[in-house]
């Protein structure tokens, strides 16, 4: 096995273990839409997570979307999506992926899901697909979702919120919000316990929040990263709409609604999936780096997610080959977008690729657009990422 090949294999295993990290995409694709600005020529290469933002790219009738993922629980997920936007009718659909639950899961997976899938998962599945029918709702599943399991408990046992929580996300305004949050939600909720609680390592791991991106944000944030959640979380309460809000909402509920859901499980967009716009997607299983020397085919949009974060430090030459392969694959008039946990991203732009024979630092092949970049990070609905970065690539 090749060194760059082995310590991929390293971080992996220890970001994902053998889980399922993320049952839902917890980037807000509306942002990174403005962003990207796509066109029917471009090919985006995403990373997967959930699946959800690689059919929410698609929607804008680009070229073709490649989602890439070295967790293939993540790609058997979105390979699950694929199936079913094909092979069910809407309401069925809905319930398994709005609701998180659908009844005779095993004989509907059996019969119309197993045959598209790959090997993989297949047999991740056939173990599996009673996640969507249990007591529990698919989206406490997997670390994140148990994650969001626990602090439901917390709310509805523990501090006994849930009647505030409810009128939370059904509020007409953001006055309204900030009204309820003062006066019946903020001083119960954040106990000594639930501080200390958000500043645990093994907290922020079920989370995905590496020990690198921590320090990024203790780093630079005051107050550490306890005041960085909190304050993340009532930015979300107060100060932005929850009536659209569906990253929040399924993790405070666990199902989304008709009128609070992700592009893709809405029923004009499911039958757009379904004619055809759904084969413009494909699946890879791999790190980005592999992904990109598999192939030839031009990348006008690369879309990184907060991946980087787990690559400053001791990983800082997995970062360099990652990127000499996207400076590889670029198509003229690239653009790149990334979101970090914290408040700067310095370290990319210090990293080294060769041109032409000649090192050269990152940050000399960007262009930023720092105002659009700030300009939609405040309208971030997710609003758990200390940055968003936009950058044009150098030919």
């Amino acid at each position: 096995m090749k060194i760059g090949a082995w310590c991929s294999e390293r971080v992996f295993r220890f970001v994902h273990g053998n889980n399922l990290v993320y049952n839902t995409c917890w980037e807000d694709p509306r942002l990174d839409r403005e962003a990207l600005q796509l066109e029917s020529t471009d090919n985006v290469m995403v990373i997967t997570s959930a699946g959800c933002n690689a059919l929410d790219y698609v929607l804008n009738e680009p070229h073709h979307v490649y989602a890439v993922d070295m967790n293939p629980r993540q790609n058997a997920l979105l390979e699950l999506k694929l199936a079913g936007i094909r092979h069910l009718d809407f309401e069925t659909f809905f319930d398994m992926f709005g609701r998180g639950k659908v009844k005779g899961v095993r004989p509907l997976y059996e019969q119309h899901l197993r045959t598209g899938l790959s090997d993989w998962a297949q047999q991740y599945w056939d173990r599996r697909i009673n996640f969507f029918e249990s007591r529990q709702t698919f989206y406490f599943r997997g670390t994140s979702g148990r994650f969001a399991w626990l602090v439901n408990c917390y709310i509805d046992r523990v501090v006994n919120l849930r009647p505030y929580v409810d009128q939370l996300l059904n509020a007409a305004s953001v006055e309204q919000q900030r009204v309820i949050y003062d006066n019946k939600v903020r001083d119960r909720f954040w106990t000594r316990s639930i501080r200390f609680a958000m500043g645990r390592d093994v907290t922020l791991s079920m989370l995905g929040v590496p020990p690198a991106q921590r320090a990024e944000v203790e780093r630079y944030y005051h107050g550490g990263i306890s005041g960085f959640v909190r304050d993340c979380v009532e930015a979300v309460l107060v100060k932005l709409p929850l009536t659209d809000n569906y990253f929040w909402r399924v993790y405070l509920t666990g199902q989304y609604t008709y009128d609070c859901c992700p592009e893709y499980l809405r029923e004009e967009n499911f039958m757009r999936l379904k004619n055809g716009l759904v084969d413009r997607v494909s699946v890879s299983t791999n790190s980005v780096e592999e992904f990109l020397k598999s192939s030839d085919v031009p990348i006008s949009r690369f879309v990184l997610l907060d991946h980087m974060d787990w690559m400053s430090g001791q990983y800082i030459h997995l970062l360099e080959s990652e990127w000499q392969e996207i400076v590889r694959r670029a198509a003229p008039e690239a653009r790149v977008i990334w979101r970090s946990g914290g408040l700067r991203t310095d370290f990319i732009d210090k990293a080294q690729v060769m041109i032409n024979g000649q090192s050269v630092q990152i940050g000399e092949l960007l262009t930023y657009h720092p105002e659009l970049a700030n300009r939609l990070h405040a309208q971030d609905r997710v609003h758990t990422y200390g940055s968003f970065h936009i950058a044009d690539l150098a030919a």
